[in-house]
């Protein structure tokens, strides 16, 4: 069976549907991209929506009667279905007004997308208004098929491709299982787009952190114990950057990495986990000046 044969099952014309294997090329927003499309409605809604001169072109001719088949190239040779969106309208959008909307400019600026770039040629761009059909919406993150090559052609029209169902997984590839607590690497970028059962685990545990600037090699210790403990303090990173920290507030995050160096009982003394911590900072070296923690 082959993704055509889905979309005749379900009424739609082939030829009236473009499919999409996204796969950023900026590697933060890469990374990110899984999550995002779970997690983060908005901002990919917001990705999906404009769309290079020659796919523009294309989706403009069938907008109010076409659609569109979003996947995520996730696999080398595979892609995994998002949605089907029908193609219902579409705003001219000015370089100043792209970038003045609030999710283009959070993936520009935690997740490095470039974006509408200025072009004498091209001095505007078209908004297209996707609206999910929730046709199969219960295969969203499960349902793969075959990209047939080359891969670098990433939009095609369906009828004239023959892209074969390969498997139906029980749980969606777009959410990733919790990892052990030893295991967490985590980029400030993707601390931006946490899934709901990665913030539950990381509020439940409490312990010390340790964040790592690739730019210099520095690192940072922290402890966490408060209200949602370790996901509380990563949420104020998450939101400021610095969390307050001095020695951080002059730093690029997105050159951080966050992860964990000692999780303890939830029942610990919060005067104990700083202990700990203090003991870490030593082990480390991450006092000032060889690391950013000022005391």
């Amino acid at each position: 069976m082959n993704f055509n044969d889905l979309l005749i099952k379900n009424n739609i014309d082939p030829s009236h549907v473009i499919m999409l294997r996204h796969r950023p090329y900026e590697p933060a927003l890469n990374k990110a991209f899984l999550w995002i499309a779970s997690e983060r409605h908005d901002l990919f809604d917001a990705y999906q929506a404009t769309q290079p001169i020659p796919l523009e072109k294309a989706m403009a001719r069938l907008t109010g009667s076409g659609y569109i088949a979003s996947f995520i190239g996730h696999k080398p040779g595979r892609a995994l279905f998002v949605g089907i969106y029908k193609i219902e309208s579409s705003t001219p959008l000015s370089y100043a007004q792209f970038w003045s909307r609030a999710e283009f400019k959070e993936l520009s600026e935690r997740f490095g997308m470039a974006g509408f770039q200025k072009d004498k040629n091209h001095p505007s761009l078209l908004y297209f208004n996707l609206k999910p059909t929730g046709i199969h919406a219960d295969w969203n993150g499960k349902l793969t098929i075959a990209w047939t090559p080359p891969e670098r052609s990433w939009w095609r029209r369906a009828h004239r491709n023959d892209m074969r169902i390969v498997s139906i997984l029980e749980e969606s590839a777009l959410l990733k299982p919790v990892p052990k607590w030893r295991e967490i690497n985590l980029s400030w970028q993707e601390l931006q787009a946490l899934p709901q059962q990665w913030r539950v685990a990381l509020a439940q545990w409490r312990g010390v952190y340790y964040i790592f600037d690739e730019s210099d090699g520095k690192g940072y210790v922290g402890s966490a114990y408060g209200e949602f403990n370790i996901y509380g303090r990563w949420l104020n990173y998450a939101k400021s950057g610095h969390g307050g920290n001095k020695l951080l507030k002059n730093r690029d995050p997105r050159n951080f990495q966050f992860s964990i160096v000692e999780r303890v009982s939830p029942d610990m003394p919060p005067d104990e986990i700083i202990s700990l911590e203090r003991t870490w900072k030593k082990r480390l070296h991450t006092e000032a000046p060889n690391g950013l923690n000022e005391n």
